[in-house]
């Protein structure tokens, strides 16, 4: 069963900075690719950051400039950096690999903004 982990979430001041992982098992994960969505309470799930199979990144507006998505192939793992961060980034972070006709979640991980 495929399993994507994610780690590094938690509290932290405005301003300060987050390194996010989410490790992966029983997938060829090379050739997924990877991002990043969240979801704060009362809103739609969105997407925050993606990198392809081949390394493309993509980013929303909102984080452009301040969030940098990254993969380590031979880890099978996709990090998110997250620095300046502001309280409207507090969200559930939820790591996602895809693939044709293949879509897989993790269980989430809490990033509060706050002082």
């Amino acid at each position: 069963q495929v399993q994507l982990v994610e780690s590094g979430g938690g509290l932290v001041q405005p301003g300060g900075s987050l390194r996010l992982s989410c490790a992966a098992s029983r997938i060829i994960f090379s050739i997924y690719a990877m991002a990043w969505y969240r979801q704060a309470p009362g809103k739609q799930r969105e997407l925050v950051a993606a990198i392809s199979s081949g390394g493309r990144t993509n980013y929303a507006d909102f984080v452009k400039g301040r969030f940098t998505i990254s993969r380590d192939n031979d880890k099978n793992t996709v990090y998110l950096q997250m620095n300046s961060l502001k309280p409207e980034d507090t969200s559930v972070y939820y790591c996602n690999a895809y693939s044709t006709g293949l879509d897989y979640w993790g269980q989430g991980t809490q990033v509060t903004v706050s002082s």
